[in-house]
This record gives C-alpha cells, structure tokens and sequence, in this order.
C-alpha cells in the first residue's frame, strides 16, 4: 500500500527504499576505504569488494555443491549490490521526516570502539596465541548493559519518541507495497535513536518482527546495513533473534557471510537464544557461510597481488567471524546438507590455505575423524589432491596428512587420493608422497595388531 500524504504537505527531499539506502551508504563507504592505508584492528570496514555468492549458495562457484577438480583461477570479487532486485520505491512518494539533528550522511559510532571503551574484554581459550580474536565475546551481564550503548543520546531519543507520536497513525506503523516499515527505513539510515523510536512504537503493537517483501525483518536489515548498536537495541526490545528471511537467512547467517565481527559480537552476546546450528534454505550452518565467504574474499585477494590493504582488513574480519562462531559452540562436525561438507571440506575445496591452517590448529580429540570426514565419499584429502595448479596444494596436502589423513581411503569412484593427483612431474612427487605415507600407515597399523 502507499501512504497518502495530505494536500498540503510538500517534502523537501524523497526518501528511498531500503535497497538504495544501503546501496548510496556501501558506495560512500567503499569510496573513503579506498586509501591503502592499514585499517585499525578494531574498525568494522564495510564490503570494500562484495561477496561473489549470497548465502544461500547462489554463486556459481558454489551451485553445484558436489567436488568437483577445476583449474586454479582465482578471480576478482565482483561488486555485489544489496537488495537485488528491490522492485518498487513507495517511500520516494514522500518525505520522512527526522529530527534536526541528524543528516542523511550520519554515521553511529562504532559498536566495537564503544566496547573498548567502556567494557573488559571477555579472555578466549585458543590452541595458538595467533588464532586469537580481536573480537572476543561478551558475557552476559556485559550484554545486558549493551542496551542503549554508550552513545544513546537521550534528547535526540525523547525528540524522536514526540515525532513518531505526532507523525500519522497509518505512516508510522504501517507497511508500504514493499512491505518496508518506517523501522526498515530508519534502521538502513542508521538512524539509531529513531528506529529505537520506532522500534518501541511497533513492538507495541506486536509488529516488532514485520518483514519486507524478501521476508527481512529490521533485525536483518541492520545486520545488512552493518548497524551493531541497532541490533542491540533491537534484541534488547525483544526481536525475534532466530527470523529468517526468504532464503532462511538469520541473523547470524548474514553477519557470517558478509564478515561483521561487530554485528556478529552483538547477536552472540545474547545466548543461548540464538541458534548457532539454524540451517538457511541450501541446508548450510552461519559457519559455512563464514567460511564459503572467507574463501572468496581470499581469492579476491590473491588475484591482486597480496597489496589490497581493504581486502586484507576484511579476510582478517571474516576469519574472526569464522573464530567467533566456533568459540561461541558452533560445530567444526557440521556438514552442509547438499553434499555433506564439512567447513574442511569447503576450505580446502577452494585451496584457502589460511583456513585450513587455522582449522587444523584446533586441538580436536577426534581430529583424525574429523580430517577423514566424507562428502559424498570424498575426504579432504581427496580434495586437496584435486586442486590442480593450486600454489598451495602441496602444503595443503602435507598439513592433511600431519593431522591424521589417511591417503587409503577410496571415495564412490574407488579412487584413492593419489589417483586423482595432475599428471607431470609434480603430481608424481605429490602421489610418492602419498604412498609414502601410505605404507607407513600400514606398517603402524600392523605393529598395532602385532602389539595386540
């Protein structure tokens, strides 16, 4: 539906949809991360290069989820626009309006700095001092204080609590024909104090989880628009912290795949309520999504030469990601439901070498199980083996190996690891390797035998 404006009311200026806001903010913010100079460790940077694929798996590389043995080619990150597709603009028809005090080019201050100013960091057990996280997570009393931040301006909340009680019944609590709400609006702004407003007003009338045509709710909106305050404050109002979109995308879903540690701090802080293992529509777990994006962020990177000060800022964000979410309990078992894949599997499938490495530092006490996993009878190691031309395929197999792969084992085609190896002299080298290891497999076990 649209809102009627009376006869009278002429607006200075038209307001866009959801899908524009965050789109002019993503080029503004891509523009001043344009310097190559280093990032603070604690600054939650933006999409400097979107993601090639979306959550829900729609990228190319990722479609067909079964192992497949493709050359080597990384390729730069494509630019990735939110909201794709957002068909309609029933807010341009008129202005909304907002306290003085705010301009459209407004920023909330940074969730994480406000943190390491105000709260103790949470200590984290890590197998390696270098695994550790520049985002740790709270503890619950901290989350219970994270409510309004310590950048909620009261006089800018109370003028714009009396705006959204004197603004019109239908335009402050209604939907448009994009089933954006005013919350939407200001929640993609990032207008803080609001869309705590407005947040209030519709939580009143029990419309705090109203979705827009792709089924986002504000709480996924402000993850998109990378608003961590927001998402506090909308979990402190009681959002439904588990809602998904159409693709079952939640929360934490869109937090891992677009490397937010800030938003994905703020929505940990509030366990057990949140669903680490929740499944999106192509069965994957947040973590295989961090991981999946981490990927090809990594790729992003290689392809321009190591020397992308942003792309290098945003890998080390979602391997925290990837960090955060295994310390918060997720599971390195989970195996995604298409092709059983582990975050192993999708690791090394893509020759990520900095996750592997990171994966196999976690002292597991069932590690060589989890390295001998199978997806659709291929283990990790049979993956590795296939990633011909990978400038990391040797270590990659090695790091394998020295966690307890076994080059025996035969996936559905009855191929051992060394049987799908690239031809040429490398690939011999690689395969006496494995059969090296192999044999000396062999000969343990049966001391093992002879032992019993």
């Amino acid at each position: 539906m649209h809102f009627d404006k009376s006869p009278k009311e002429k607006p200075c200026c038209t307001l866009p949809t959801v899908k524009k806001l965050l789109e002019e903010k993503r080029r503004r913010e891509t523009s001043s991360t344009a310097s190559t100079s280093p990032v603070p460790p604690n600054t939650v940077t933006q999409l400097s290069s979107s993601e090639l694929f979306t959550c829900s798996g729609a990228s190319s590389s990722y479609s067909d989820m079964a192992v497949s043995y493709e050359q080597w080619t990384p390729a730069p990150e494509p630019t990735l626009s939110y909201y794709t597709g957002h068909p309609g603009s029933s807010y341009a028809a008129y202005s909304l309006p907002v306290p003085s005090e705010y301009g459209t080019q407004q920023q909330v201050p940074v969730f994480g700095d406000a943190l390491s100013q105000t709260y103790q960091e949470c200590p984290m057990t890590v197998a390696d001092p270098s695994m550790a996280s520049p985002w740790p997570l709270l503890g619950p009393s901290q989350a219970t204080q994270l409510s309004f931040g310590s950048s909620m301006d009261a006089n800018k909340l109370e003028e714009a609590r009396m705006l959204l009680s004197g603004m019109d019944y239908t335009r402050a609590t209604g939907q448009d024909e994009d089933g954006d709400t005013i919350l939407h609006i200001y929640t993609a702004k990032g207008l803080r104090e609001c869309a705590f407003a407005a947040a209030e007003t519709l939580r009143g009338l029990g419309r705090l989880d109203a979705k827009e045509h792709k089924g986002k709710t504000a709480l996924l909106v402000a993850v998109t628009a990378n608003q961590p305050e927001i998402v506090q404050d909308l979990l402190s109002l009681g959002t439904d912290i588990n809602a998904c979109d159409v693709k079952g995308q939640t929360a934490l879903h869109l937090a891992a795949h677009y490397g937010f540690p800030g938003v994905l701090q703020a929505i940990l802080s509030n366990r057990p309520a949140v669903n680490l293992e929740a499944r999106n529509f192509e069965g994957m777990t947040p973590l295989h999504c961090a991981a999946i994006s981490h990927s090809v962020t990594m790729k992003a990177l290689l392809s321009s030469g190591m020397a992308d000060v942003s792309l290098q800022t945003k890998a080390a964000e979602k391997l925290s990601c990837v960090h955060m979410l295994l310390n918060a309990g997720a599971t390195l078992l989970s195996q995604e439901i298409k092709s059983n894949k582990t975050v192993l599997h999708l690791a090394v499938k893509e020759g990520n070498i900095d996750l592997v490495r990171y994966l196999l530092r976690i002292p597991l006490p069932n590690m060589k199980d989890f390295v001998n996993m199978k997806a659709h009878g291929h283990t990790a190691l049979h993956m590795a083996a296939g990633l011909h031309g990978n400038p990391h395929q040797e270590e990659i197999l090695r790091l394998l190996l020295s966690r307890g792969a076994d080059p025996s084992i035969r996936n559905l085609e009855n191929d051992q690891p060394a049987h799908l190896l690239q031809s040429g002299l490398q690939g011999e080298q690689l395969k006496l390797m494995l059969k090296k290891r192999n044999a000396s497999s062999r000969r343990r076990n049966m001391s093992l035998q002879d032992q019993e």
